[in-house]
This record gives C-alpha cells, sequence and structure tokens, in this order.
C-alpha cells in the first residue's frame, strides 16, 4: 500500500488550515475543511493532477466551512460532516457566518456517528466524536497501518499545539472538551501526528506532556 501524502493550505481571515491527502503517485484525494476559496482551492489540487473525492468537515463554524459550496460546485465530491453537527452547520446564527455578513449553510450528503470507519480515494479513516468546541465536532483518525508511516489525527479545533480550541461560542463546552481529549485523543499512540486546525502540527505524546489546558 502506498504512503499517504499530506498538504496543507492556509486561507481565510482567521488562518485556518485545509488538508488534502492522497495516496503517493495516485491522482484520487481527499480534502478537509474548506475554509474559503473553494474554487481556487479546487483548482491549485487540479494543476497538481489531483482530484478531490470527498469533503469532511471536523466542525460547523465558519472559518470551516465557507469554501464548502464552491468546492463541491467545482468537484461534485460529496461532504461528510458528524450528525450532532447538523444544526450548527445549516444555521448563520450558530455558525458564526451571519455575524460577519457572509451567511453560510451547509447539508453533508452523509451524517457520520462516533467511531464509524469511512473510505474514500483509498484511504480509511475512523470518526472520532469530540464535542467542546461545538457539540458536533470531531475528529478523524488514520492508523499506522493505513498512512504508511506513523498514524495521524485531523484535530480540526479540538486540539492544537499546547492549547485547545475555544469553547465560548454556541454549543461549546470547556469541560466537555478536556474530557474529549482525555479520554478520545490521549488514548491514541504518542507517535500519533496530530494536524490541527490552526497554527502548527504536533503530537499527542507532546501534548500529554505539554499541553497546560488539559492538564490543568
Amino acid at each position: 500500500m502506498k504512503k499517504i501524502v499530506i498538504r496543507s493550505y492556509m486561507v481565510g481571515m482567521v488562518q485556518t488550515n485545509v488538508y488534502y491527502l492522497h495516496r503517493e503517485g495516485e491522482s484520487a484525494a481527499i480534502i478537509f475543511d474548506p475554509a474559503d476559496y473553494g474554487r481556487e482551492i479546487f483548482e491549485a489540487l487540479q494543476k497538481q493532477g489531483l482530484e478531490v473525492k470527498a469533503i469532511f468537515l471536523t466542525h460547523g463554524h465558519f472559518d470551516h466551512i465557507s469554501g464548502v459550496k464552491a468546492l463541491k460546485e467545482a468537484c461534485g465530491a460529496p461532504v461528510y460532516a458528524s450528525a450532532l453537527e447538523r444544526d450548527l452547520l445549516e444555521d448563520p446564527q450558530l455558525n458564526g457566518s451571519a455575524d460577519i455578513g457572509r451567511p453560510v449553510t451547509v447539508t453533508a450528503d452523509r451524517y457520520l456517528i462516533d467511531g464509524e470507519s469511512v473510505t474514500e480515494a483509498g484511504m480509511t479513516m475512523r470518526v472520532i466524536s469530540t464535542p467542546g468546541h461545538t457539540e458536533g465536532g470531531c475528529c478523524y483518525y488514520f492508523e499506522a497501518e493505513e498512512t504508511g508511516g506513523a498514524p495521524m489525527l485531523i484535530s480540526g479545533d479540538t486540539l492544537f499545539e499546547q492549547s485547545v480550541g475555544r469553547t465560548d461560542l454556541p454549543t461549546g463546552d470547556m469541560q466537555d472538551l478536556v474530557e474529549s481529549i482525555r479520554t478520545k485523543l490521549y488514548v491514541l499512540p504518542d507517535e500519533t501526528e496530530v494536524y490541527c486546525g490552526h497554527g502548527g502540527s504536533t503530537s499527542i505524546g507532546y501534548e500529554k506532556k505539554h499541553n497546560f489546558f488539559v492538564h490543568g
């Protein structure tokens, strides 16, 4: 099995990381959290010889979903999201897009549940429900056997490098967030590479030692 390649673009007003993955030497790709400039992202991947087969959302805040419509119109790929995030995705007041004068709604083609495995573009991941930043926030985990290297986690705004996502927005809860990280993420292998919604990447082992938001 060929190794999974992961790359990213940083886009939008709050510098959101948009990740895209494909197997080495293959054109089929998946993308996580198209934050803005959906058409431009599609064209950039096309220039790399990549074809978007699926769009995955970690949660429904405007800075992670504003590019979904244009990207889906360009590539026709299905959109995946947590079933618990449906209300936030479909309500511009809840997802914050109304506050910036650019109302956005997203209806996923498939709603996922905790522990479910999904395969797209020849890559299989497990959905990990991580309520806290939002009620329906989730992460996507790739086993080492799948990546061809270290395990990988797309963490959205649940876990950052030495930080965590804010919880003062609709459906957020700090106690739930810390519990999600401790019981759902910190049980993953220490070598798991964590690709965050904002900022740099990190690892589960590093965060267990250095993230005082979770240990405080």
